[in-house]
């Protein structure tokens, strides 16, 4: 193997002996380390690509793990990994029992936090450093890196007002690239711009928080921000550092084209050019049915919008934003705020579908409840990752939604078995027929149907479909997952329904599936506790059935990152191991 600094490093006290020639070499190694195994591999790219100097000098300049240090969001922590240990295990990023693609407390000391979704690393540091204190250690520094993206979310400022009423020794690093996963949006960002300009005429905000304010400074170059960080870590109190760096840096491809480049997939090392997949006669992905038609739509009703926080291109709400700009919102990360604003428009008349990914509507839970369900508003909930997501891992697995959802009252929640049920039930959604909410929950990435694009036609509420009759046993499947029980019983004599709504159930359906079938088996890929499963089993005890209820879905615990394939295996959620459970009801 050719000898490379970067092979010398097993941990950042190794960082401590180079020289400053050493450590810009070390930089450009690093770089092309990651861009070689992500080009390969997949995962995040452009946002590790953009702080290597950063963690760098982070690691040369604080004595880590002694000293705390959180990055928000993980996208960022690639340089961090490889540079803690993790260098020969990093080819296993975000595969089966590899690597996590994000920081995870219990993978490496290194890292203080886990930090999957955005905007925690400040109230997460504060706490660390208040604990310092009343332990009595007045030297451990306490380290957050967050980008201008996730500060202008909503907890990220209660972080920001409480540490600055302390003496705690924290420092907050902006990372000011002007992008999270799509370009930054709101106030806060053309603060930054002005800022980075020097055109911002008033106080500067973060002075005004009882910050210690420094920067901007430029986040490439190495020697400053050591000088920089070595000068911060003698200063006490709160202190804000602000740098300036370019997302992708190091590969032209990926700093032109930033949003591609988040996470590109698999692309050319050398060149950069993103190896192409071929889309011919696929299925179109869940969240461009969604785009495509919420535009369809809203061509014909005036009053639909749309609203994103921060993900119009993972959503497909980019299609409206480009066809309507001024009915469709990116508010940016934001979640709660998406959904109160959603309600504020629906009281007067609008018809919002408000698109959040299943995990992240977690982060605006009583907003659901207190401003929309409680008021009855017709809200419309897009909820794209529903279900097992794959190599994100559990801090993006849409787990939880419909437990979380059905036990609020006035909402109606239902699952698309494919793309053709999304467009009808959004096309039902927006009729007026909907008593209060509504949540829709879809998986990532492609459906089942070529021939997607086919004339509307109205779902009543409440009511279920018949897939296949069969004796003995009836299946009853929520959403997508149901594609693979279709699969799993195409020769066995057994009945498949897919009830579709989780909330309200068709009772009517019900009421015969356990009049004529001793055994039921419900399929889901939500959580078991709480869930599709739990609803059959609430109606089968409200109505003194005795059937035999077997349920099978997501086990209680956090699954971990794989493919999507791998990890149903590993939970029992495949067509053939769904196949052979059945086979042995049947024996039985």
């Amino acid at each position: 193997m050719e000898s490379t600094i970067l092979n010398s490093i097993s941990s950042p006290l190794d960082l401590k002996k180079l020289t400053n020639p050493q450590l810009n070499s070390l930089a450009k190694e690093l770089r092309k380390f990651i861009i070689d195994i992500v080009s390969v591999k997949e995962g995040h790219l452009g946002a590790s690509l953009g702080v290597v100097e950063l963690t760098i000098a982070l690691h040369y300049v604080f004595d880590t793990p002694n000293d705390l240090l959180i990055w928000d969001v993980g996208h960022q922590a690639y340089g961090h990994k490889i540079l803690t240990g993790r260098k020969d295990l990093f080819h296993s990023n975000r595969q089966l029992k590899g690597l996590s693609g994000f920081p995870k407390i219990t993978e490496s000391i290194y890292d203080s936090f886990g930090t999957g979704h955005s905007s925690t690393s400040i109230s997460a540091i504060l706490g660390m450093a208040i604990a310092s204190k009343i332990k009595g250690d007045f030297k451990k520094n306490h380290i957050a890196v967050i980008g201008d993206a996730s500060i202008a979310s909503g907890m990220a400022f209660e972080g920001l007002n409480h540490a600055g009423v302390t003496d705690s020794n924290i420092l907050i690093i902006l990372n000011d690239n002007a992008i999270g996963i799509d370009p930054s949006v709101g106030a806060l960002k053309q603060y930054l711009t002005n800022v980075k300009t020097g055109n911002q005429k008033q106080d500067n905000i973060f002075e005004a928080l009882n910050f210690d304010y420094s920067g901007p400074i430029d986040g490439h170059n190495l020697s400053k921000l050591i000088e920089e960080l070595e000068r911060l870590k003698s200063v006490s109190g709160p202190k804000f550092l602000h740098i300036i760096t370019t997302k992708g840096k190091g590969l032209k491809q990926a700093e032109d084209n930033q949003v591609t480049y988040h996470a590109p997939g698999k692309f050319d090392a050398k060149t950069g050019d993103l190896i192409p997949k071929s889309a011919l006669n696929q299925p179109p992905k869940f969240q461009d049915v969604f785009g495509h038609t919420l535009v369809e739509l809203a061509n014909s009703n005036k009053s639909i919008v749309g609203i994103t926080p921060a993900m119009p291109t993972g959503s497909s709400m980019k299609f409206m934003m480009e066809t309507f700009p001024e009915r469709a919102f990116d508010v940016g990360i934001a979640e709660q705020h998406a959904v109160t604003l959603a309600a504020g428009m629906a009281t007067q008349g609008m018809i919002p579908f408000c698109n959040i990914y299943s995990t992240f509507l977690q982060r605006a839970y009583d907003q659901v409840i207190h401003d929309v369900a409680l008021q009855k508003l017709p809200v419309i909930f897009c909820l794209d990752r529903a279900g097992l997501v794959g190599e994100d891992g559990p801090t993006h697995h849409g787990a939880f939604d419909l437990a979380y959802l059905r036990c609020i009252p006035n909402i109606t929640i239902f699952a698309p078995r494919n793309e053709i049920e999304l467009r009808n039930i959004m096309f039902t959604s927006q009729l007026g027929k909907i008593s209060g909410p509504l949540a829709i929950r879809y998986p990532r990435g492609r459906g089942v149907t070529l021939k997607w694009e086919l004339p509307f036609e109205t779902i009543e509420i409440a009511t279920g479909t018949q897939l296949k009759k069969g004796n003995s046993i009836a299946v009853l499947s929520i959403g997508s997952i149901g594609n693979n029980v279709t699969e799993a019983i195409e020769s066995l004599d057994i009945s498949h329904y897919d009830m579709r709504f989780v909330k309200p159930l068709d009772h009517h359906l019900l009421h015969t599936i356990f009049k004529n079938y001793p055994i039921i088996v419900t399929v889901e890929d939500g959580c078991i506790i709480g869930g599709f499963g739990s609803a059959i089993s609430e109606f089968a005890v409200n109505n003194e059935y005795k059937n035999s209820i077997k349920m099978l879905g997501i086990p209680d615990q956090f699954i971990e990152h794989g493919s999507v394939s791998e990890l149903q295996n590993e939970i029992g959620l495949t067509p053939n191991q769904i196949k052979e459970y059945l086979i042995k009801l049947l024996e039985n």
